[in-house]
């Protein structure tokens, strides 16, 4: 995707393939900058830090982390190491762990010699199928959204298909495409008319900050709004449909999302509104029936407590919002269950949230 006509991915290479950058989302939207990881504490430090974040740009980053650990010491110990400290980042998002589990399977059997030329590889390979998935995605969502304003009388027409989304779950969040934006920015380009309502996502505000800015550098008619006033516009007809991404999906259909995707579920069903998961096969924990044994993390209370911004003279601040010694909780995910979910978009196809079709469209048996 494009920053001011410039094309982008999230994380990308220069030079031989080994100098690795990544945009720094903590700066957005008021500062674009890129900054070069070079090591295996870089790819961590960027990835608990939240410079990079989405589930995928999550395994990504970490998919390179273990190549920088193979480029200073490729044996055994220092895999190992590497593994553990990766994986100890961020606990919710399951494609952390399958990028570590898929880059340890590769290179255990082979020579240290050969570990770190096949882990820069299997890193690049992983990127660029991170990005055919997500156009795959985006392909299976147009049509979606295709059909929904067909059924509304809006295909052909200047009135635009109305569509909610909550955090991220744009290229940002991925290499390139996103999930959830994917099929916006398709028919954005194939001319059907498509708006949507951000949500602010409390408490770091990444669908005001992230989604607010991709979506504007791309062009795609969108409307910021507080997280309160999804109910307000899901009950008064306002949205056609609603379209987020997932850090883990159950085996059974259960979606762990950024937290208040749960609620906005909720308003969906009751207003009789679609609510679909973009739901790229790496995010599916096979592992995991329940949502309720989905680990969710709680990060720094100073999230919720304290606001980053830029004030009227230009000034980037971060500003307290509560009274000296308030206690605050910050969880980062909620899971919502499966009968609140109309469909799985994934890059297989469509499929209802629940084991049998899972196993279907993944061929499981």
């Amino acid at each position: 995707m494009k920053v001011a006509g410039v094309p982008y991915r999230a994380i990308f290479t220069e030079g031989d393939g080994t100098e690795v950058r990544v945009i720094d989302q903590t700066l957005l939207p008021h500062r674009f900058e890129t900054i070069r990881l070079d090591s295996t504490a870089d790819a961590a430090r960027a990835i608990r830090d939240m410079v990079v974040r989405g589930a995928p740009l999550i395994g990504a980053t970490a998919a390179y982390g273990v190549a920088f650990a193979m480029r200073t010491d490729s044996s055994d110990a220092s895999l190992g190491r590497a593994m553990a400290l990766l994986a100890s980042t961020r606990p919710t998002a399951v494609n952390l762990r399958w990028a570590l589990d898929a880059a340890a399977a590769l290179l255990r059997p082979l020579p240290p010699s050969e570990r770190a030329d096949a882990a820069y590889d299997f890193a690049a390979q992983l990127c660029e199928d991170d990005v055919r998935r997500n156009r795959t995605i985006g392909e299976h969502g147009l049509r979606i959204f295709r059909e929904i304003a067909s059924r509304a009388g809006k295909g052909g027409t200047s009135r635009e298909l109305n569509v909610m989304t909550h955090c991220n779950a744009g290229w940002l969040a991925t290499v390139d495409w996103g999930t959830a934006t994917a099929p916006m920015y398709l028919a954005h380009d194939q001319g059907l008319p498509v708006h949507v309502w951000v949500r602010e996502t409390r408490p770091r505000f990444q669908g005001a900050g992230l989604t607010t800015w991709e979506l504007g550098q791309h062009g795609v008619p969108h409307t910021l709004v507080s997280d309160n006033a999804a109910g307000h516009l899901l009950s008064s007809g306002k949205v056609d449909l609603v379209i987020v991404g997932t850090d883990r999906t159950t085996a059974g259909g259960d979606v762990a999302n950024k937290v208040g995707t749960y609620p906005l579920a909720l308003a969906a069903r009751d207003n009789g509104v679609p609510f679909y998961v973009a739901a790229p096969s790496p995010s599916i924990d096979w592992s995991i029936e329940d949502g309720a044994s989905i680990p969710i993390e709680q990060r720094d209370p100073d999230e919720v407590t304290r606001v980053w911004g830029v004030d009227e003279e230009g000034v980037e601040r971060r500003v307290t919002v509560v009274p000296e010694g308030t206690r605050a909780a910050n969880y980062a995910f909620d899971v919502t269950p499966r009968r609140l979910v109309t469909g799985l978009v994934t890059e297989k196809g469509v499929c209802a949230a629940e084991g049998a079709a899972l196993n279907r469209m993944f061929d499981r048996g």
